[in-house]
């Protein structure tokens, strides 16, 4: 997997992420991600660390100088 693949990976994470806390923060109690997945609470774990994990490397990638993002 090359690095463009990961930075795109990273930035749908990122989104989805972003679009999850939106609708939490507009609804009070609408989870998408748990609406999805919640009768499967390893998955929803994994995806909540996948999108903390792609914050990390988007937010390292823009402070470092090799990041063009």
């Amino acid at each position: 997997m090359n690095m463009k693949m990961v930075d795109m990976i990273a930035l749908i994470l990122l989104v989805v992420g972003g679009l999850n806390w939106g609708i939490l923060g507009l609804t009070g109690s609408t989870n998408v991600v748990w609406m999805i997945f919640g009768t499967w609470p390893m998955l929803v774990n994994l995806i909540y660390i996948l999108v903390g994990l792609s914050a990390v490397y988007v937010g390292w990638m823009a402070m470092s100088k090799k990041g063009a993002m």
